[in-house]
């Protein structure tokens, strides 16, 4: 956790030190930057295929060794194992159909980068025989491009947008 706040804390200040003209300026910069949105966009649609299959493995495939998955209501989920757990129990409680709303990729550096997207679709509770209800969530997901070149999850937090219940 230290690390990646490091890596977060040293590309803010990069960041913040380096003009925005001079990343508008250079091609491989551009070129690497869209090259990261495609992967990053490919990853999601990835993972949205997964959860609507309930396939944990396809999941976790898309995680890093040291990721944290930090649902609603719940204690956040810190490394593979952990993570793992939580989809299980996530999937074994419910069953979803939901489309991913891509509004903004951000490349932070060059292993660091950040999606954020909005979700719909309905959530089918395993247990009961009521219908499906309306699932509708905002979520940011902290991507870290991995030795293999992989992007992945490190930091994962979604928040229902659904109304309260009785409104």
């Amino acid at each position: 956790m230290r690390t990646f706040l490091r890596a977060v804390l040293a590309t803010t200040a990069l960041v913040a030190a380096v003009p925005v003209t001079s990343l508008a300026a250079s091609p491989a910069t551009a070129q690497t930057a869209t090259a990261a949105t495609t992967a990053i966009h490919q990853q999601l649609r990835r993972y949205e295929q997964a959860l609507n299959t309930s396939d944990v493995d396809s999941v976790m495939a898309l995680y890093a060794d040291d990721a944290v998955f930090m649902p609603q209501n719940s204690p956040p989920a810190v490394g593979r194992d952990a993570v793992r757990t939580a989809y299980r129990q996530v999937f074994s409680a419910i069953k979803l159909d939901v489309r991913f709303q891509i509004d903004e990729v951000r490349q932070l550096s060059k292993d660091w980068a950040y999606a954020r997207t909005r979700s719909n679709g309905t959530v089918k509770l395993l247990s009961s025989d009521q219908p499906p209800g309306a699932e509708a969530n905002q979520e940011l997901f902290v991507f870290h491009r991995e030795a293999d070149g992989q992007w992945r999850f490190a930091r994962y937090i979604f928040a229902t947008t659904n109304p309260p219940a009785g409104r």
